[in-house]
């Protein structure tokens, strides 16, 4: 059994055969995934709620859930009207976090200070909506500064509610790791810690403990080595599973159940999320 804990399926690279892509992972043992609701902006952020009720209680399909938020990428597009409609959004009972949120010093779609104020306002509304918060972290190249930032905003923003998150995608060090998971933060790894250059990542990968770990794909990105180049999907998850099942010497399967435990225990969920109602 094995949970991809990150990915968007919302998005028209999957219009034509999304059916297919969910039953292929279904057949492959992905029993739930998170859909992360971004879209294309806030109008759009209720994206993952619409695919986890259009294939609610479809049993050829993994089951899934939702979250919401804004994107560093779309900062700029941060209103009070649209804050006001994601609270609304957070309600429904198929949301169990909210994000991804955070700062891209890579692409800076926005600029610096306005990432860094609306990730400051989507962890005020993450306090209000009373859930935990995914987070996405690129530095500029190889500079620290992003995680640096990130890291430091969580603490004197964030970790006082003591619910914690998820490191999405994670590329940081060890000691940026070490950091989050000592403010109750969960570390997920993503289809890059199979390329040749992603040894920090799989040095990260080696120390994280066990029950504090997921895995993802972060759909359509980063497919995993031997998919490298081509569209991702939940499907591949599993690779994900096998390259830190080999870092730890424990086999695919296991990784995959222990992670799938986490998820559920960290979302506070039934241990099948096939048993999950609503």
């Amino acid at each position: 059994m094995f949970i991809d804990s990150h990915a968007h399926l919302e998005g028209t690279r999957y219009d034509t055969d999304r059916d297919a892509v969910l039953a292929r992972a279904k057949q492959n043992g992905i029993e739930a995934y998170l859909a992360i609701g971004n879209g294309k902006g806030p109008d759009t952020a209720d994206c993952g709620i619409k695919l986890a009720e259009k294939y609610d209680g479809q049993p050829k399909y993994p089951r899934i859930y939702a979250s919401v938020g804004i994107h560093p990428h779309e900062a700029n597009l941060a209103t009070e009207a649209a804050d006001a409609q994601m609270l609304d959004w957070a309600r429904n009972p198929k949301v169990v976090a909210w994000g991804e949120i955070g700062l891209d010093y890579f692409y800076d779609h926005s600029p610096r200070e306005t990432q860094q104020t609306v990730i400051r306002q989507q962890m005020e509304l993450a306090k209000a909506a009373k859930l935990p918060i995914i987070i996405h972290c690129r530095p500029s190249d190889q500079s620290e500064n992003a995680w640096d930032d990130c890291l430091k905003m969580i603490a004197e923003h964030w970790a006082s509610t003591g619910r914690g998150g998820i490191l999405h995608c994670f590329t940081g060090s060890i000691d940026h790791a070490k950091r989050a998971l000592d403010m109750g933060f969960m570390i997920s790894f993503a289809g890059n810690i199979t390329f040749p250059k992603a040894q920090p990542i799989r040095d990260a990968a080696k120390i994280v403990p066990l029950d504090r770990m997921l895995i993802e794909t972060d759909s359509p990105y980063l497919a995993p080595i031997p998919h490298r180049g081509q569209r991702n999907e939940p499907a591949f998850v599993k690779e994900v599973a096998r390259q830190v099942g080999d870092l730890r010497n424990i086999s695919t399967e296991e990784i995959g159940a222990q992670t799938t435990q986490n998820f559920c225990s960290f979302f506070g969920l039934p241990p099948n999320p096939s048993l999950r109602s609503g």
